[in-house]
C-alpha cells in the first residue's frame, strides 16, 4: 500500500532494455501446466517452446508488426488484430486508420458493419520478434465517423483538454482474480474453501500465493511495452492480484491500463489461467475487486492542497449517482454486488470520505494528510471499469464543475 502512496509523489521515468524482453520470453511455465488444476486448459496443453524456433527468425528491418487494440461494445473486454507496416512509424500520427466487422464485436449492424479504429497511442510489443513491433491502443467510429457508443475515450479527452494546465494526474490500482477453465479461483481446493482471509494479502509461500510467476512476467511485459507502471501485490483474497499504473498526466492513464489488461490476459492466454476483472467473483465473505482511482492536480500537490483536495470531495458528494454509473460498465449493476459496506468497501447508495480509512467511497491517505498536500484515492470504481469513464467523471466534476 505504501507503493501507491509513494507513487503519486514520484515519477520516475523508466528506460527498458532489450534484456526484459529475454527474461519475459524465457519463463519457465512447465511447473503450471503440470498442475492438475489446468488439466482441461486446452492452452496449458501446448508447449510453448516450439514457438521459439520462430521467433529467432530474422524478421525484415523495414516491416513492422503492429497489434491493433480496441475496446469492443461491451466496454470492458479487449479486440485485436494484427497487420503488417512498409515503415517505422515515428509516432502515432504515422500509423494509419483501420476498419473492423463491427458486427461482430456488438458495434454495428450487418448491413453497415465496417468500423474505423483510430491509432491514439504506441507501445512497444513483449510479444513479437521484431525490434520496431509494436501494439497500438485505437478507439473507434461508426461509418458516419462518431464515436462508438463503448468509445468513453474521446468524451474523457475533450474533459482533459479544457484542463490541461491543471496538470491533472491519474494513478489506477488495478485488481484482479486468477481461474481455471473452469471458473474456479486458481489454487483453490476442487471442492470447499481455502482458509478464510488474513494470511494472504502481499504474502510468501506456496499455501498462500498463487502463480507468482505470471504475475511477474506481467510485471516485466509491461516495463518493455513503455507502460507507466507502479507495481504489485498479492490482494486479500487468495488468487486475487493487484498492480498499479501511473501516476500519469491526462489520457495515458487510462490508455496504460486497457493495454496492461491486454499483456496481462495475453500472458495468461499462454499459461492457460483465466484473468477476470469481475468485482466480485466469489460469493459470501471474500473481498471484491476494485479499480481505485487515485486523482491529483498541480493545486492539489502544492502547499494548502489539502484544502483543494476538501474542496473537490465535497463536490463528488453532490454526484454518487453520476459517479456510481459511470463506475462500471453497467452503469452500477455490476458494483452493487461489490459496494456492500463491509469487506473494505463503502455502500454504494451513501458517500462518504475519510483518512486512511478504506471502507469509504474517497480515501485520503494518512501520508497525503500529514503532508498538507497531495491526491486522493476514489475507491468506488469497480475491477471491470472503463478508466477512460472514471477519469472523465473525475475531471468534469472536480474541475469543470458540471
Amino acid at each position: 500500500m505504501a507503493l501507491r502512496c509513494a507513487s503519486l509523489f514520484i515519477n520516475k521515468e523508466f528506460a527498458a532494455s532489450s534484456s526484459f524482453l529475454f527474461q519475459f520470453r524465457n519463463l519457465n511455465m512447465t511447473s503450471v501446466r503440470q498442475t492438475h488444476f489446468l488439466r482441461n486448459s486446452p492452452n496449458a496443453a501446448l508447449s510453448k517452446t516450439l514457438l521459439d524456433r520462430y521467433r529467432t527468425l530474422e524478421t525484415p528491418k523495414n516491416l513492422v508488426q503492429a497489434t491493433y487494440l480496441w475496446i469492443d461494445g461491451t466496454g470492458e473486454n479487449i479486440r485485436l488484430k494484427d497487420r503488417v507496416l512498409n515503415k517505422v512509424p515515428k509516432s502515432v500520427e504515422d500509423l494509419p486508420n483501420w476498419q473492423y466487422d463491427g458486427s461482430s464485436t456488438y458495434q454495428a449492424s450487418g448491413e453497415n458493419s465496417d468500423t474505423t479504429l483510430i491509432p491514439r497511442a504506441i507501445y512497444r510489443d513483449p510479444f513479437k520478434p521484431g525490434q520496431n513491433d509494436i501494439i497500438v491502443m485505437c478507439d473507434t467510429y461508426t461509418s458516419e465517423g462518431k464515436p462508438t457508443p463503448s468509445n468513453k475515450r474521446a468524451t474523457c479527452q475533450a474533459a482533459i483538454e479544457k484542463v490541461i494546465d491543471q496538470e491533472p494526474w491519474f494513478g489506477i490500482e488495478q485488481e484482479y482474480t486468477l481461474l481455471d477453465i473452469e471458473g474456479r479461483p486458481f489454487g483453490w481446493p476442487e471442492s470447499g474453501f481455502p482458509a478464510p482471509q488474513g494470511p494472504y494479502y502481499c504474502a510468501v509461500g506456496a499455501d498462500r500465493v498463487y502463480a507468482r510467476d505470471l504475475v511477474e512476467a506481467h510485471a516485466t511485459a509491461c516495463l518493455y511495452a513503455g507502460i507507466d507502471f507502479a507495481g504489485t501485490n498479492a490482494e486479500v483474497m487468495p488468487a486475487q492480484w493487484e498492480y498499479q499504473v501511473g501516476p500519469s498526466i491526462g489520457l495515458k492513464a487510462g490508455d496504460d491500463l486497457w493495454v496492461s489488461r491486454y499483456i496481462l490476459q495475453r500472458i495468461a492466454e499462454e499459461y492457460g489461467i483465466v484473468v477476470t476483472f469481475d468485482p466480485k467473483p466469489m460469493d459470501g465473505p471474500w473481498n471484491g475487486a476494485g479499480a481505485h482511482h487515485n486523482f491529483s492536480t498541480k493545486a492539489m500537490r502544492a502547499d494548502g492542497g489539502m484544502k483543494v483536495i476538501e474542496e473537490a470531495i465535497k463536490k463528488l458528494s453532490k454526484q454518487q449517482e453520476r459517479h456510481i454509473r459511470a463506475y462500471d460498465p453497467k452503469e452500477g449493476k455490476d458494483n452493487e454486488r461489490r459496494l456492500v459496506g463491509r469487506l473494505e468497501t463503502s455502500s454504494i447508495d451513501k458517500f462518504s470520505w475519510g483518512i486512511a480509512n478504506r471502507g469509504t467511497s474517497v480515501r485520503i491517505p494518512r501520508g497525503v494528510a500529514s503532508a498538507g498536500k497531495g491526491y486522493f484515492e476514489d475507491r468506488r470504481p469497480s475491477s471491470n471499469c472503463d478508466p477512460y469513464a472514471v477519469c472523465n467523471a473525475l475531471v468534469r466534476t472536480c474541475l469543470l464543475n458540471e
